[in-house]
């Protein structure tokens, strides 16, 4: 691998990271595989010593003799991908208990099935969990900024429309970034290369961590499910539809989707109900984990096929999804995140909630946003007169900020 793919950026949540190992005695990592989180913490702590785990070879006897393993591995210590040893934990638990020391125990995992879940219960008031995702847009410009436009716009709003706030320069064009994907190899591989490294991926994902996690007699069709799911993304979930398409049942769709979701490939977002519980969708929206394998698993072959493509939108709406999750994870005070949409029709991509406030949100792949892509968003705040609706954004690839209407606003995907 050449240097350059060795090139290290630095991660938004690399502060929040020291911090807690300043508190806490141990600290889980989670995230989808290949986003980073080996690298960041051998970074972070180059002092600490560093096991990475099989799902096939005992390492070190680690799974035999838990309490030996830990007796000749003594803290601190990196113990990369534990969901491989869940014998572990309870050895660790118990060393805990005699020594609380902040910054013992640094742990990776990159599912959140039942082992995860096994690990948070039994590490309760013992060990603080922090989710890695992949690079966002201002980890790829690799500019550092105070505050990041969300935190600022959440804080006051009409500040951030009448102050100029710069936009990121990042290293590609919107469609190569979206083509290329978010992951941190991605960023620096040559572009003629990047499908064949979301194949491995792919590959890798399912041949290895699905084989692990649940009984699949058939992989050739949950990788035709894969790609199905990856065509849905942006929109609400129905499992008679994704079932329907491949053959399978709607309780088939459910529990393979819940495993894309138990390793870190796929997320929802709650409907927003309000008052309104019966008028409302009470659908989840799903999204893909990277565009890049949006694209892959769509067999789109290069930046400029996205152009003209029919799933355009429903990509950039997922990468712009995906970005406020990354933004709100490096937040003190996160807002809650929702999408709306009525029996009517009216919908809006994002609500995002925080300190009884409610923040409007559409996303639009559209250079030049007009009155028409606010619908949504005056929908919203017709049908919550009794709400306090902040002004509203168009997420767009706009050069600028500029106004809508008297209360909403466009903005650049890319505002730092």
């Amino acid at each position: 691998m050449s240097d350059e793919v060795k090139h290290y950026l630095d991660r938004t949540v690399s502060n929040k990271l020291l911090r807690l190992s300043q508190n806490f005695p141990c600290i889980v990592v989670t995230g989808a595989r290949q986003v980073g989180k080996s690298t960041l913490l051998n970074h972070l702590f180059p002092s600490y010593s560093s096991v990475v785990f099989d799902p096939v070879i005992d390492i070190e006897n680690a799974r035999r003799d838990p309490d030996l393993f830990l007796a000749n591995r003594k803290p601190p210590i990196i113990l990369d991908e534990i969901q491989y040893v869940p014998e572990l934990v309870p050895a660790i638990k118990r060393r805990i208990d005699k020594d609380r020391s902040s910054g013992q125990y640094l742990i990776t995992g990159s599912q959140q099935w039942q082992v995860m879940k096994n690990i948070s219960e039994s590490l309760a008031g013992r060990a603080v969990f922090l989710n890695l995702d992949s690079f966002s847009l201002a980890e790829l410009s690799e500019e550092k900024s105070k505050k990041s436009w969300l935190e600022l716009w959440l804080n006051e709003p009409l500040q951030l429309m009448q102050n100029f706030h710069p936009r990121l320069k990042l290293p590609f064009t919107l469609n190569e970034t979206l083509f290329r994907g978010f992951l941190p190899e991605t960023r620096f591989l040559p572009l003629d290369l990047i499908a064949d490294y979301h194949a491995s991926y792919q590959r890798t994902y399912i041949e290895r961590d699905i084989r692990l996690l649940a009984d699949i007699s058939d992989y050739q069709n949950f990788s035709r499910f894969v790609r199905l799911a990856a065509a849905l993304c942006a929109q609400e979930i129905n499992y008679r539809q994704l079932g329907r398409e491949l053959g399978l049942s709607p309780q088939t769709a459910k529990r393979w989707l819940d495993l894309l979701k138990g390793t870190f490939q796929w997320h929802e977002i709650e409907p927003f109900s309000g008052n309104l519980i019966k008028r409302v969708s009470g659908k989840n929206k799903g999204y893909f984990s990277d565009a890049g394998h949006i694209c892959y698993a769509q067999a789109i072959s290069s930046p400029n096929a996205l152009s003209g493509h029919p799933l355009l939108g429903a990509i950039f709406e997922n990468a712009v999804v995906n970005e406020f999750r990354k933004r709100i994870l490096a937040m003190d005070s996160p807002p809650q995140m929702y999408h709306w949409r009525s029996h009517g029709g009216a919908e809006c991509d994002l609500i995002l909630e925080r300190d009884g406030k409610y923040y409007p949100i559409e996303i639009k792949v559209n250079s030049h946003p007009a009155r028409r892509d606010i619908r949504g968003i005056c929908a919203f705040r017709q049908s919550y007169p009794h709400l306090s609706v902040q002004p509203g954004l168009v997420i767009a690839p706009t050069e600028s900020i500029f106004p809508i209407s008297e209360n909403d606003y466009a903005i650049p995907w890319d505002l730092a």
